[in-house]
């Protein structure tokens, strides 16, 4: 067999023949040229050839998709909106807390870790997606920012159900188990809890991690060998059957399971409040006419501990909305086969889950300092405070010291004319001169 039929077969085999005379793209008339004229490149296969045609553009965007977000600019304004609330309510949280010794409380505690969580989200993660949004290639940190990136997020997701999930045994053990909590519920104890959950958090954050890397793409074949550094994206390089593992086992444990646990906690919670709603209805029939300081101040304390566990139970049922979304996108991209053709219409609705999950993501590390807001009158005060630079008076009070109200030093508190506090049930309970509707928050 001649080396010219030799050769012509060749073609045939992997292309059809093409019309030699009109070309219709850029694309079309480079294969037309390389078959009909080129003697030097005949060992390509279709594909190879048309990736020989493709500018340097045209092959990143075949295997690494647009450069830019095409839902870059609305997002970008989301985003940037979220963050201006989210970033300064944060900060007033931390500066509330850490500055008036009368907001260091054990259930504050962990709404200062859970602020510190957000404040790295929204400082830190925020700005490097939206420059991946912008610029999905090359990723201009290096491994160590890839490292970096991907050991944040992990470990921010991880502290952030940790301590949403200890702050709720906490109000568990305060409200039904209200003798132990004078062991339990201290401030010692919650530091110690809380340096246990952000060690967890990174500890559990490596294995994620270290299956992330820089990953370049190869020069198309015919035009040398080497790696395109323009190419370089942060993403999965080990094998992906070890990421679909982690994230199933993950989510199960620092997602599912705790949001169980949650919901059976603050069920307890409240079996034990409506428990507690009707001795004390049944009392006040009792003691009709009886206006003793000691009874009064007993029924403002169970009050008071019902606003409390109101507001971190309406801060648990946010978290769990806005964290739904992200670990719906973790389990979608976990159970999808990238190289099925059956799955392409999954991969377009996970196009949209991933915006929206990302927006909720963020939305959840701004919203709580909202809540506290509204919900708390000594958290609205005190960012006032801060705010206007102004000291807040507690107004006079209208009753004798005998029938002021001992109330619950918490969030929902309001700051305290003196300095004088008493243990009761493992919580500081403050002398209170202020009259305040105790529907009120």
């Amino acid at each position: 067999m001649s080396p010219t039929f030799s050769c012509s077969l060749t073609r045939s085999r992997m292309i059809a023949k093409p019309n030699c005379s009109s070309a219709d793209s850029s694309a079309s008339r480079c294969i037309q040229d390389l078959l009909c004229n080129s003697s030097v490149v005949l060992n390509l296969s279709e594909v190879e050839m048309e990736e020989f045609c493709l500018n340097q553009d045209e092959y990143l965007e075949k295997y690494l998709g647009p450069r830019r977000s095409p839902v870059f600019l609305p997002v970008c304004i989301t985003y940037l909106l979220i963050f201006l609330v989210g970033a300064v309510g944060n900060i007033l949280t931390c500066i509330v807390i850490a500055r008036n010794k009368v907001m260091r409380t054990p259930t504050n505690f962990y709404l200062f870790s859970l602020a510190v969580s957000d404040l790295l989200v929204l400082l830190l993660g925020m700005p490097l997606e939206l420059y991946e949004m912008w610029s999905n290639y090359p990723f201009l940190f290096g491994k160590g920012g890839c490292y970096f990136k991907t050991f944040l997020f992990e470990t921010v997701c991880f502290a952030s159900i940790l301590n949403v999930t200890s702050l709720s045994v906490e109000r568990y053990i305060a409200v039904v188990h209200p003798l132990r909590a004078k062991y339990v519920v201290t401030r010692t104890h919650a530091k110690r809890v809380i340096l246990s959950v952000w060690s967890v958090s990174v500890l559990c954050a490596i294995p994620n991690t270290s299956l992330h890397g820089i990953f370049t793409l190869s020069l198309p074949k015919g035009k040398g060998v080497g790696a395109m550094s323009t190419s370089a994206t942060c993403m999965l390089v080990k094998p992906r059957w070890m990421y679909n593992l982690i994230i199933q086992i993950t989510t199960l444990l620092f997602f599912l399971l705790p949001m169980l646990t949650i919901s059976v906690l603050y069920l307890l919670i409240g079996m034990q409040l409506k428990r507690e709603k009707m001795l004390q209805a049944l009392e006040a029939k009792t003691s009709l006419g009886q206006d003793s300081s000691s009874n009064v101040r007993s029924q403002q304390q169970k009050t008071r501990r019902q606003q409390v566990t109101k507001m971190l139970f309406v801060l648990v049922v946010m978290f769990g909305i806005c964290w739904a979304p992200f670990h719906t996108d973790r389990l979608m991209w976990s159970f999808m086969d990238q190289k099925s053709s059956e799955h392409m219409k999954i991969f377009q609705v996970y196009e949209y889950v991933h915006v929206i999950s990302g927006v909720f993501f963020y939305l959840s590390s701004a919203i709580n300092p909202i809540l506290y807001n509204l919900m708390s009158t000594r958290f609205r005060e005190m960012f006032k405070e801060v705010m206007c630079r102004h000291k807040w008076h507690p107004v006079q009070r209208k009753r004798s010291l005998s029938m002021t109200r001992v109330t619950v030093r918490s969030t929902l508190s309001d700051v305290p004319p003196c300095n004088c506090t008493v243990t009761i049930e493992g919580e500081d309970y403050d002398m209170d001169e202020s009259q305040e509707n105790k529907t009120s928050f």
